[in-house]
């Protein structure tokens, strides 16, 4: 049995002009709501017991995941009553493992999508007999992100959080948000005070002569910090780029849900999702992009790299490019919304109000 530890944390707000009501782990992505993936892929490499961490109320999830039955798990919930960071989050949850002081306890975000062989992480883990297994990435531009050098054996060598100048940045490696602990560890954190793993517990080892393994896998890794992330993430579960067992359809350009209309002589393409009830006109095109429950796409609309909220209206000509339109929204005729725009719940905006190319 493996033990797994979901941090759901303060990230709820991201996409807050889609619903106010609604935290983003809830937003569907790819048909369903994205901490679906997160349990089902853990689920699928063989880890039997999850422990959400949430700051929400454990009402908002377990309406919809229950005591994880339909995952094939068991799945618990733990809720802080105030902030306590990536470390004192992951004690709190702790209370609720059932295994042993050198058992592996897998953690991981909720705001991360990857393709992550979680099996072999695990693995890894045993084999070099760590205290710490980290799951690192390779990025383009790592001055957002946690830095991560090791020795050739995969023996963590340092942690330079978000380095400001180019002599801080030592290596592409970045923390890439998913650990297995020995659940000595764990209990070794302070308990009832924020606690930061990455500026607090992974350097006090470090100084403590504790093996803190680095697992670099060249695989699909996301951070869904941005709604233009968060679209992206559900395209690619759509056509297959990343997979996951909850994706309720089968791959391709689009997935369309029971109950939605999509007209003749509409096009959907890179993975696009269109929710139960939604409504896609003639002529629409539609390219990698997020359509709610109830939504209305009008005719000769194009959307691409865009969500558009629970029965939100976008009228006929209409572009929209990385846009996020919210819940009940109505977006006229003839407008144009681009570059990351975001148009609030309930906002109306007049036909033609809007527009970033010239009319001629």
């Amino acid at each position: 049995m493996t033990e797994a530890i979901l941090l759901v944390g303060g990230q709820g707000t991201r996409l807050r002009p889609v619903t106010v009501n609604t935290p983003k782990p809830m937003v569907p992505a790819a048909g369903v709501p994205f901490l679906a993936h997160q349990i089902a892929r853990a689920a699928a490499a063989g880890v039997t017991h999850i422990v959400m961490a949430t700051c929400y109320l454990a009402e908002v999830f377990e309406p919809y995941f229950g005591d994880g039955t339909a995952f094939g798990i068991t799945l618990e919930y733990v809720v802080e009553d105030e902030p306590l960071g990536t470390g004192g989050a992951i004690r709190n949850a702790a209370q609720r493992l059932t295994g042993g002081p050198d058992d592996p306890v897998l953690v991981f975000n909720g705001d991360i999508l990857t393709g992550l062989d979680i099996a072999g992480l695990v693995e890894s883990h045993r084999v070099a007999d760590a205290d710490v297994s980290l799951h690192l990435v390779r990025v383009e531009d790592p001055r957002a992100f946690g830095l991560v050098p090791t020795d050739p054996d995969g023996r963590v060598l340092a942690f330079t959080e978000k380095p400001q100048t180019p002599e801080e940045i030592i290596t592409d490696q970045i923390n890439a948000g998913c650990y297995v602990f020995r659940r000595s560890v764990i209990d070794s954190i302070p308990a009832e005070r924020p606690v930061s793993v990455e500026r607090e517990t992974f350097p006090g080892l470090l100084a403590s002569g504790a093996l803190l393994h680095g697992v670099t896998e060249d695989t699909y890794w996301l951070d869904l910090g941005k709604p233009e992330s968060f679209v992206q993430a559900s395209a690619d579960l759509v056509r297959g780029v990343v997979s996951s067992p909850a994706v309720p359809g089968p791959r391709g350009e689009a997935l369309v849900l029971p109950g939605a209309n999509v007209a003749d002589g509409a096009k959907l393409s890179g993975g696009t999702v269109v929710g139960a009830g939604a409504r896609i006109e003639a002529g629409a095109v539609v390219e990698g992009s997020i359509v709610l429950d109830g939504a209305i796409i009008g005719a000769d609309t194009r959307v691409r790299s865009s969500l558009v909220g629970a029965r939100a209206s976008v009228g006929s000509r209409t572009v929209l490019d990385g846009a996020v339109i919210g819940d009940g929204a109505i977006v006229g005729a003839d407008n144009e919304l681009r570059a990351g725009v975001r148009v609030w719940c309930e906002t109306e905006l007049p036909s033609g109000s809007v527009r970033f190319s010239s009319d001629r």
